[in-house]
């Protein structure tokens, strides 16, 4: 019989996961965190391991690195669930001696059962086991007595809706913390508490097939682990998309959990910006979510392009020669197509007086340069995802 050895602090990923291993015919013990994991390890002698990479304490990467420098386990696959958005973990993961790399916020249990059958070369399930009682039972039952993969990805889908109340007020009640925070040092505590509680939704999200509130999270739980990596990054352009980040969820809380809403939306983006090293940035901050983008220097040209085609979201840069962001934000108004496509500012003139400006000449969003990639990312997924929520909703109607 194999034996799986899934180490991972969040209490409901790794019963299901554990459980699912025990139904497929695997022993599978868990460990909450790297240090208990390593020590599992050596008594448990595992055929396999699957560990997190944002484990509290010891990070996944020492721990993988520790299990590459035990004779015993050198060899032993190793499967790591990541973040696609946290790209340098994942390749500091690969040089530490890692197998494979799975997202949390796009694998399912029937995946990464796939996965470890591959790895460890076993063609189909075995008797199955009971369950380990290394760790105690989640606040989540999950009944995994017979039933297809379906069937039991809508018993997770239906455990998971059930607790999103609970999920949201916790996640609003630490933005208020936040926001109200009187000291560098207590606002950082409170982005790690918001980190932990984004990382745990990414994950249950994802094993519940709950894809664009994976994909959310996601993005916004490696924005926080930015922040509170680099806490100078902690100012009000963030602490704001970390709200409309929150309120966002709220909304997929409640309107994106049927499965017709769970695919991805292709989308279609317009960058405007005069500054050519700005247009690279915001560029690549949208490639970072597979959103594709149209970018222009000229603003003439832009409005032509707006006359003649349909946009998911545009960014504007305010100071540019010819016409103002501003100018050209209300002339894309008059556009009958365009006049409610989000618009969100880019630029340097972050003082109040500005963000008005915007809102007035009909603009949804501000971000101030210089910006994070990852905040900037946030937002066009945040104004993506609910403009076709909303279209949605209209159709429906």
């Amino acid at each position: 019989m194999k034996k799986i050895l899934l180490i991972e602090d969040d209490q409901i990923v790794a019963n299901v996961y554990r459980n699912k291993l025990a139904v497929e015919g695997y022993k599978a013990e868990v460990a909450p965190d790297g240090e208990s994991g390593l020590k599992v390890m050596r008594t448990f002698k595992p055929d396999l391991i699957i560990l997190d990479l944002m484990l509290p304490g010891i990070s996944g990467v020492d721990v993988i690195k520790e299990i590459r420098a035990e004779t015993d386990f050198a060899k032993v696959p190793v499967i790591v669930f990541s973040n696609t958005y946290l790209t340098n973990l994942i390749q500091e993961a690969w040089r530490a001696g890692a197998n494979k790399c799975l997202s949390k916020a796009n694998c399912t249990p029937k995946d990464v059962i796939d996965v470890v059958r591959h790895s460890i070369g076993d063609s189909g399930a075995m008797t199955p086991v009971q369950p380990s009682t290394f760790q105690a039972e989640p606040a989540m039952p999950v009944e995994l007595a017979g039933g297809s993969d379906a069937e039991f990805q809508a018993d997770l889908r239906k455990t998971f809706i059930e607790n999103l109340p609970t999920t949201l007020y916790a996640l609003r009640s630490g933005l208020q913390t936040l926001v109200k925070a009187e000291n560098e040092m207590a606002r950082l505590k409170q982005v790690y508490e918001l980190y932990r509680q984004v990382h745990a939704l990414n994950g249950n999200a994802g094993i519940a097939g709950l894809a664009q509130i994976a994909h959310m999270a996601s993005a916004f739980e490696a924005l926080l682990k930015e922040v509170y990596e680099k806490p100078k990054n902690i100012n009000a352009s963030s602490i704001r998309t970390i709200a409309a980040a929150v309120d966002f969820l709220g909304l997929l809380f409640d309107k994106g959990t049927l499965p017709d809403k769970q695919e991805i939306p292709v989308t279609k983006i317009l960058v405007v910006d005069d500054e050519a090293i700005s247009r690279r940035a915001i560029v690549y901050a949208l490639e970072k979510a597979r959103l594709k983008s149209v970018n222009l220097e000229d603003p003439e040209q832009a409005l032509q392009l707006l006359a003649e085609n349909e946009f998911d979201l545009v960014f504007l840069d305010v100071d540019m020669p010819g016409m103002t962001g501003y100018e050209l934000c209300a002339k894309l108004r008059a556009l009958p197509h365009h006049k409610k496509t989000p618009v969100v500012f880019v630029t340097s003139l972050n003082d109040f007086d500005n963000r008005t400006s915007s809102t007035m000449a009909g603009g949804n969003d501000f971000i101030g340069k210089p910006f994070l990639f990852i905040e900037l990312t946030v937002k066009a997924l945040i104004h993506v995802l609910r403009a076709r929520l909303q279209s949605a909703r209209l159709h429906s109607n």
